[in-house]
């Protein structure tokens, strides 16, 4: 196996993908064992979180830190959430999470802003549901709050027959 080699710097904003082993649904029935960690990472280091959503069998971050290596702290994150995952499904061993996982380091605010729009979005294009703003297991609904987006944003409406 090649040693993929991360590039970090101080205060770089990092648009992460994990992905579960074999894609397994596993993330959404057992949010609170993932989120769990991310909380307490974020007081524990200079991690930020900007961004996020978490789908049944993979979750998408746009990150910040100050000063900890974004893959170290990952790292810690998803190990936290797999020992848990196994305690409460009665697991011994076995993976949880796919080898490695995407980053992609933001170059300026049109990135940013694309990126963000993409988190938020990614639930509809997964077909999970017609409208961003109806998915709980995301970061958009402070977006929202906070005025970012307009209530319609993202909505899908499918019309017509298909062929039927």
């Amino acid at each position: 196996m090649t040693e993929i080699r991360r590039y970090f710097r101080e205060n770089d904003t990092i648009f992460l993908t994990h992905v579960t082993h074999e894609r397994m649904p596993i993330l959404i029935t057992h949010f609170d064992l993932l989120w769990a960690p991310i909380e307490r990472t974020q007081k524990d280091s200079s991690l930020k979180i900007v961004a996020w959503a978490v789908l049944p069998d993979h979750c998408h971050l746009l990150v910040r830190s100050e000063k900890d290596d974004v893959s170290m702290i990952m790292k810690k994150i998803k190990l936290s959430f797999s020992t848990s995952y196994r305690k409460a499904v009665g697991q011994l061993h076995g993976r949880v999470w796919q080898y490695r996982f995407w980053d992609h380091i933001i170059r300026d605010e049109e990135d940013m802003n694309r990126h963000i729009d993409y988190i938020h979005i990614n639930p509809v294009k997964h077909g999970l549901a017609s409208s961003p703003f109806e998915w709980q297991h995301s970061s958009i609904h402070n977006y929202l709050k906070d005025g970012y987006y307009d209530r319609d944003w993202g909505k899908v409406e499918i019309e017509g027959t298909f062929g039927e």
